[in-house]
């Protein structure tokens, strides 16, 4: 079987170029929808939307796509530190609903402490997911259709009943991702499916490894994902000259001014992300077409498969080997690169992509009588 694999929803902006430039894209509503309606037509599994503080509100993102598209699915933040889980279980529901079963939500407690006390909370790492843990075990038992009565050290309810039921029972599947060993635990209790940034494959299976054993011992079973960046072209040589363009208006002060506000962050996941590179642009290829660049200026996923579209394959496929059945995708700009990833790197993962690949085209009005009528792909619609 060929793996999941969602695309991003650039939510704080786009942009050809990391760093200023003249090329910068506003993360307008129309702009967005462009993305995610070429993504659902191309054959993407799901769409990933971001949440913080410099991006757009998720679910109000989500719940204008409900309209335009059709069988992609939303991967929307559900912020264990932000409301409460009887008011976000409603919410869910109703997503899913109006999606027709098509809701993904992905558990963030939160990883800079800045971030969440200019939102209004206090929480020191652990207690952030001790707090998730008590959200999780509360939501999961709404959706259900308990009706809960809790007590516990940062969350309580009495009576607490969801009354509106989601299209996927017993819930929308719970995706989640972080580093620390407490994070670990709250995947391996809670979640559907695990995701971990880009690093070297044989640190993602180390931590596939871990989560799984964690998963175990509370007779649970889990899936897992990597979530990475694509710079991939027809050539490999193509592909690197494109890395070097992408970070090619960045100074040396861009790069110390953000390595030095991640380096203030609580967050595993991020610490580790840093330590692969530095901050230095001597040290970014960190394994065979794993380049780093993308994480000198950007928090989070900062990892990009890079190289031919035969070699980020066969890395996919390493992937696969450690665990992995799902891939969070990303390019700049996002658009144009959703196109490219499909065409070049789906058909070499089993993926039915929509293409017309036995077809000679011209785009001429009078080719008619020189090709074959166009056969629909498993993920196109007849008219």
């Amino acid at each position: 079987m060929s793996p999941d694999i969602f695309w991003f929803l650039p939510t704080s902006g786009d942009t050809r170029y990391l760093g200023t430039s003249a090329f910068g894209r506003a993360p307008s509503n129309a702009y967005l929808r462009s993305i995610a309606t070429t993504a659902d037509e191309l054959g993407y599994d799901g769409l990933l939307i971001p949440t913080g503080s410099s991006c757009l509100d998720p679910w109000v993102v989500a719940a204008s796509l409900v309209p335009v598209t059709r069988r992609i699915k939303l991967l929307v933040a559900l912020r264990t530190s932000l409301g409460g889980p009887a008011p976000a279980a409603r919410q869910a529901a109703t997503l899913d609903q109006a999606l027709g079963g098509r809701l993904l939500l992905n558990v963030v407690p939160g990883g800079d402490a800045a971030e969440l006390a200019a939102d209004g909370v206090f929480l020191a790492h652990d207690e952030r997911y001790q707090a998730a843990d008590e959200y999780l075990a509360i939501w999961r038992a709404l959706m259900r259709g308990e009706t809960v009565d809790f007590e516990g050290r940062h969350l309580s309810v009495r009576q607490s009943r969801n009354l509106f039921p989601p299209v996927q029972r017993p819930y929308p599947p719970l995706y989640f991702g972080g580093s620390s060993p407490a994070a670990h635990e709250l995947a391996a209790r809670h979640v559907d499916a695990y995701l971990t940034w880009g690093e070297p494959p044989a640190a993602v299976a180390q931590k596939i490894a871990d989560v799984r054993e964690r998963a175990a011992r509370h007779g649970r079973t889990l899936r897992f994902g990597v979530r990475l960046h694509a710079i991939v072209r027809e050539t490999a040589a193509e592909a690197w000259d494109d890395a070097d363009r992408l970070i090619s208006h960045l100074t040396d002060e861009d790069i110390a001014r953000a390595q030095r506000v991640y380096a203030q962050m609580d967050s595993v996941g991020q610490q580790r992300m840093a330590a692969l590179h530095g901050g230095r642009r001597d040290r970014l290829v960190v394994a065979p077409n794993l380049w780093a660049g993308v994480g000198l200026v950007r928090g989070g996923a900062g990892t990009a498969l890079v190289g031919s579209a035969d070699e980020v394959a066969a890395r996919m496929y390493e992937y696969i080997e450690a665990g992995v059945d799902t891939f969070v995708m990303s390019g700049y700009p996002h658009l144009e690169e959703a196109i490219r990833f499909a065409e070049l790197v789906f058909p070499r993962l089993g993926k039915a992509a929509v293409t017309l690949s036995d077809r000679a085209l011209t785009g001429g009005a009078f080719d008619g009588r020189a090709t074959q009528p166009v056969q629909p792909s498993p993920t196109q619609e007849p008219a």
